[in-house]
């Protein structure tokens, strides 16, 4: 059968693993990677793929590949992109969705991750990106400033975040960022390896990534 991103994001079993993976990274101190993470990566997926001229049905499965990628974090923080695909492909079998749409999107979600990421196809392709440009200073959430780790500067830092996506100009990640709080030093050197990450997967869609900070293109 098709299954649609509705159904999949009223399920109450995927949503009560979303919860429990994020209370996880809680613990671990993460930044936020709940509901308003998994949503804004999911719609972002769709949104690349449909500008990109692929069909409402691929750019669906990128969708529900978005709101499924970070579950296996419940699992644990290390290889989660790989448990998640494990887990997805549990979730949607017993959901008797149909195999090929199960195999595209269990891609998509074991190579998500910047460690073992590839664009293998476009909609691990537009996963990628959609995931790794969530960039807010609403997802950290300490609240000490004081005891900011880099990650926690880097992700405060971004005032502003905005994805434009265009099929004639390309994919590019705009921020507004806060230097007395980052410099962009820091952001480099935790964003750099994600941001050529996301070069690549563009160059799958057959696109280019571009990053613009305060005004300047960087990439």
């Amino acid at each position: 059968m098709k299954i649609t991103y509705e159904e999949i994001r009223k399920n109450e079993t995927i949503n009560q693993y979303i919860r429990k993976a994020d209370e996880s990274l809680i613990a671990l101190g993460y930044t936020e990677h709940s509901f308003p993470h998994v949503t804004r990566v999911a719609e972002n997926a769709k949104k690349i793929l449909l500008e990109f001229g692929y069909s409402s049905h691929e750019a669906e499965l990128g969708q529900i590949a978005g709101y499924l990628h970070d579950i296996g974090n419940v699992v644990n923080r290390i290889d989660h992109a790989q448990s998640g695909a494990i887990m997805a492909f549990r979730l949607l079998d017993t959901l008797k969705v149909d195999t090929e749409d199960v195999s595209t999107i269990i891609t998509a979600i074991g190579n998500h991750d910047e460690g073992t990421a590839f664009p293998v196809n476009p909609i691990a392709a537009a996963l990628i990106i959609a995931d790794k440009t969530d960039v807010r200073y609403t997802r950290v959430r300490n609240k000490d400033i004081a005891s900011f780790d880099i990650h926690d500067r880097v992700n405060y830092a971004v005032r502003r975040s905005s994805l434009h996506i265009n099929k004639d100009a390309g994919i590019d990640l705009e921020l507004t960022l806060d230097t007395g709080i980052c410099s962009l030093m820091d952001y480099f050197e935790i964003f750099l390896s994600r941001m050529m990450l996301c070069r690549k997967a563009a160059e799958k869609l057959g696109t280019n990534f571009g990053l613009l900070i305060n005004g300047q293109r960087l990439l």
